[in-house]
């Protein structure tokens, strides 16, 4: 029997299955990927995050790596490798040698900063239906304007949802300020070639801007933010079960994406608990088996070559130092039509620009956002005076 074992052929063929099976764990990954854990920080302490990592160890699929302060009389007792280091800063610096030299495939860690221009992308579990949905983005920033930030960071959303398995995202827009900007900016993308799969709203108006309801039933697969807000809306997703001071739920703050950025680490906070901590080392893991930084950069040069540099150029601020002319209000006439889709910080230029063109218009405040209120009768030429202008 034992020779049978032995034969070459047999031996080949336990090879092959043994690479099936370290294949389907890992991708292009022939072993678990090992993803590091920093231990310094948390509000929960070092035996939480342990815990955490045993965990996400169960499935198989990824290795933990420990880096911390915990000291053994013999190493061999600790839980999984561990690499002691005397603080946050060392750590860090352990981390990133270890990401370089190829030691870890992705690292999750605490109080990690990422230059201007690098922003996290996170993924939560929405309450309503128990859905995964990614904010794009929740720490750093991808760029100091708002909007163009925004439209940076759909583009880090849709990078990171294809790398973890979701081909054909669908995309989401937050109804803050700036939101009709983003919209519209993107929009020009996909008509530059980029591909950009709109959501709608589970609200009888539809349309890819977000409301609250939508975030709850978690409609898009990417909802596109600003980092401040991302931010807030993790922290409320991942505890508003447990009064706030421990994060329960979803995969963390995700990992960095952004131009220059080429160490996969991933966010979580000092009040991640377990459960967080455990889910963000297995996205960080998913993130590497789909090489979620080179699939960044693809998606970022599809974008540039549909006019990304461009579009962004469009959304800084105007420096005219002409004097704004002064425009008179056509005669008032009854408003009972009104248009959408117009930022709230372009909403008054946005009337004048209907005056301009010899319709009355006011502005207001729909359920959706800010409108420009006309006569039924000028709705279309409006229309076509606001889309003249670029504000629709």
């Amino acid at each position: 029997m034992s020779e049978l074992n032995s034969s070459p052929l047999n031996q080949a063929l336990a090879e092959a299955f043994t690479d099936m099976s370290d294949g389907l764990l890992g991708g292009s990954f022939k072993r678990p990927v090992r993803i590091g854990l920093t231990l310094i920080g948390s509000e929960h302490g070092t035996d939480e995050l342990i815990y955490a990592a045993q965990l996400a160890a169960r499935s198989g699929k990824l290795e933990p790596v420990l880096i911390g302060d915990m000291s053994y009389e013999n190493q061999e007792e600790a839980p999984f490798e561990l690499h002691t280091v005397k603080d946050m800063h060392d750590g860090h610096l352990l981390m990133e040698q270890m990401l370089d030299s190829g030691e870890l495939d992705g690292c999750v860690a605490m109080h990690y900063g990422f230059p201007l221009g690098v922003s996290t992308v996170g993924k939560v579990i929405t309450p309503a239906k128990g859905r995964e949905m990614i904010i794009a983005t929740t720490t750093g920033t991808a760029d100091t304007l708002r909007p163009a930030a925004m439209v940076k960071n759909a583009i880090s959303g849709i990078a990171m949802a294809r790398a973890t398995g979701i081909e054909e995202p669908t995309v989401g827009v937050l109804n803050v300020d700036n939101a009709a900007q983003v919209e519209r900016s993107l929009r020009q993308l996909i008509e530059g070639g980029y591909k950009v799969r709109f959501t709608e709203s589970a609200r009888a108006d539809g349309g890819a801007l977000m409301r609250g309801n939508d975030l709850l039933q978690g409609v898009p697969d990417v909802l596109v933010t600003d980092s401040l807000t991302g931010n807030l809306m993790m922290k409320v997703f991942s505890s508003y079960t447990t009064g706030g001071s421990y994060e329960a739920l979803g995969q963390g703050y995700g990992p960095g994406l952004g131009e220059g950025q080429e160490r996969l680490v991933g966010i979580i906070s000092r009040a991640s608990g377990a459960p967080v901590v455990a889910g963000a080392l297995q996205l960080i893991a998913d993130c590497a088996r789909g090489d979620v930084i080179a699939r960044f950069k693809e998606e970022l040069a599809a974008a540039k070559k549909a006019g990304l540099d461009e579009i962004l150029a469009g959304l800084a601020p105007k420096t005219d130092s002409k004097p704004k002319e002064a425009v008179t209000a056509p005669a008032e006439t009854v408003t009972d039509a009104e248009i959408g889709g117009v930022d709230i910080l372009d909403i008054e230029d946005a009337k004048e620009a209907c005056w301009k063109a010899g319709i009355f218009a006011k502005t207001g405040m729909g359920c959706t956002g800010p409108i420009v209120m006309i006569a039924a009768a000028d709705k279309d030429k409006a229309a076509e005076a606001l889309k003249e202008a670029g504000f629709i």
